[in-house]
């Protein structure tokens, strides 16, 4: 394909953008990010965005062509496709469509874990963190060799889970280690995923404090778990 230049429309917090950055890194794709204000979106977005949602990419062709595409699932799999280096998915049909399987099983997970962060009552917060739980148990039977999904290759589902176990890095272990208690396969996967480059080159240095503000809007239970450590550390 021609040369493209990308730019990425996105937000700090979105872990659907951050699966696209990470899929960029790992492509070592140059790219422009641009970060809007999802509770004011501006009218260029809304007007490139039939959804309203992030992520959004930008494809300017060689040819002076321009496309933009939505929905971070058509993004990751359209880089994936035109851009260079070793591929997210195996080259076996079987497994490739396994890969998939479990990059969707992915999304409730993270609506799951989302849901436990958001919580304003004991009640939900119990509810959300046991069908969490009950996700990682199904992810624990599944991994095997490690350190990733897939084995020793980085693959589409660990874009989809890195910024999912993220959340969990920056909370206080008295929150987020039970959730993974009784889980070594799950526990170390996590650790290989946390240590990526891509992945944490995938957010800004203040994601920490986005997310700890984020969640004090939200009058969320977790908003003063956030790791006093990492607080500390962005504010030197």
């Amino acid at each position: 394909m021609p040369h493209a230049q990308l730019t990425l429309i996105s937000h700090p917090l979105c872990p659907f953008v951050q699966r696209a950055a990470i899929v960029l890194l790992e492509k070592h794709v140059p790219f422009e990010r641009i970060n809007i204000d999802l509770s004011a979106k501006p009218g260029w977005f809304l007007a490139l965005s039939p959804s309203g949602k992030v992520p959004l990419l930008g494809v300017a062709l060689a040819d002076s062509t321009h496309a933009t595409l939505f929905e971070s699932t058509a993004i990751c799999e359209y880089l994936n496709e035109t851009q260079g280096g070793a591929s997210l998915y195996s080259d076996d049909a079987l497994s490739r469509a396994q890969q998939r399987a479990w990059a969707e099983f992915g999304v409730a997970a993270l609506s799951d874990a989302w849901q436990f962060l958001n919580a304003k009552d004991l009640e939900m917060a119990d509810s959300k963190k046991t069908a969490f739980r009950d996700k990682l148990h199904q992810l624990e039977s599944k991994l095997d060799q490690g350190p990733y999904f897939s084995g020793s290759s980085f693959s589409m589902v660990d874009a989809v889970f890195a910024p999912i176990f993220r959340y969990f890095d920056v909370l206080s272990p008295v929150v987020s280690q039970p959730i993974f208690n009784d889980l070594p396969r799950v526990s170390a996967w996590r650790s290989s995923l946390a240590d990526r480059p891509s992945v944490m080159s995938a957010v800004g240095e203040d994601y920490a404090n986005r997310l700890q503000q984020h969640l004090v809007n939200q009058q969320a239970l977790l908003s003063d778990s956030i790791r006093n450590d990492l607080l500390a550390g962005l504010s030197r």
